[in-house]
């Protein structure tokens, strides 16, 4: 019985120090990378006492809430310039900074329509009336696609029809409602729906540079877990998950 009971006392201390170990850690990341980092922290989930929520969103709107103060352990952006903004106010740890994603644009249409798209020249013809894009002048998505048709020549044509949503995830959905008939959107987000169809794919090579970086917040409450968090999402297993949603994992 004493054993039992010696026993009983060295299991609860045991599950009390592991409960002290555990944090919350809160990632900020970008809407492109939902479906592929809630499978990442599932799996790391199991391997650590730590639990990771996240608060998904357009990049340019969670590098704002980060710098006027909001409780984030890590950001996880969809371009650089973000990620720039905050290290330039000192925001980051930068030792911790990598760009680990790429990805490439795509011109959708919903699944049942029958508008032909061959390249981003027929997004300036009359057979695209309006074109749903993350907006053009703060998220990464939309500010990617104004780059590819001002390279194109093709702005000045196109800019009348865009309607600006919130972010990518939205321009995506816009599509799939039927509400607006085109839309461009990161090429792993139309993998994702079956409501809409790939009428173009634009290639990486004549596309912009599209890069996902992350880092940890100088900030964090939880440093080192943080720390912990963002190695795992540089390991070769996370990198097998970002492939299987379609992302270009970098060096």
């Amino acid at each position: 019985m004493k054993r039992i009971l010696i026993l009983a006392i060295l299991l609860l201390v045991s599950l009390g120090e592991t409960a002290l170990r555990a944090a919350d850690i809160t990632v900020f990341a970008a809407a492109s990378l939902t479906d592929a980092l809630k499978e990442a922290a599932a799996v790391y989930e199991k391997q650590s006492p730590d639990h990771v929520a996240f608060n998904f969103g357009a990049s340019s709107l969670l590098e704002r809430q980060i710098a006027e103060g909001a409780p984030a352990d890590v950001f996880f952006s969809a371009d650089e310039a973000k990620m720039d903004a905050l290290a330039s106010k000192g925001l980051i740890l930068k030792e911790t900074r990598k760009s680990r994603l790429s990805n490439s644009l795509v011109i959708v249409t919903s699944a049942d329509s029958n508008i032909q798209i061959h390249s981003p020249t027929d997004l300036a013809t009359d057979k695209v009336r309006r074109i749903a894009l993350a907006d053009p002048k703060a998220v990464p998505a939309g500010i990617y696609s104004k780059t590819l048709l001002e390279k194109e020549n093709l702005w000045t044509s196109v800019e009348p029809k865009v309607v600006p949503v919130d972010n990518v995830r939205a321009a995506l959905a816009a599509v799939e409602s039927g509400n607006i008939e085109v839309g461009m959107v990161f090429k792993t987000d139309a993998a994702i729906s079956k409501k809409i169809k790939v009428a173009c794919e634009i290639p990486p090579a004549i596309g912009p540079k599209i890069s996902y970086p992350m880092a940890v917040i100088k900030d964090s409450k939880q440093i080192e877990s943080a720390k912990n968090f963002v190695d795992y999402l540089n390991s070769d297993a996370a990198a097998k998950i970002f492939e299987k949603y379609g992302f270009i994992v970098l060096n």
